[in-house]
């Protein structure tokens, strides 16, 4: 079973992308996206992503993905 990271499409155009696409190569990360995580207003401010159902955000995507790799690193129990 791998980590699970959910992205809201809307962030994905603010700047996402790049890191939905680094996970998406990761074959031990499971990347979705969603047309909405309903988080608009964390959405509107910056970028972030759903880890394991936990809110994971960084201020620039290289941020982001460094977040997202730290908190898995730090609760993956699997």
């Amino acid at each position: 079973m791998n980590p699970i990271v959910e992205f809201c499409i809307s962030n994905l155009a603010k700047g996402g992308q790049t890191v939905f696409d680094a996970l998406d190569k990761d074959p031990d990360i499971d990347c979705l996206e969603y047309g909405c995580l309903t988080y608009c207003g964390q959405c509107n401010d910056g970028l972030y992503a759903l880890v394991n159902g936990d809110f994971v955000e960084g201020g620039s995507p290289d941020e982001l993905l460094a977040n997202i790799y730290k908190h898995i690193e730090e609760t993956w129990i699997f």
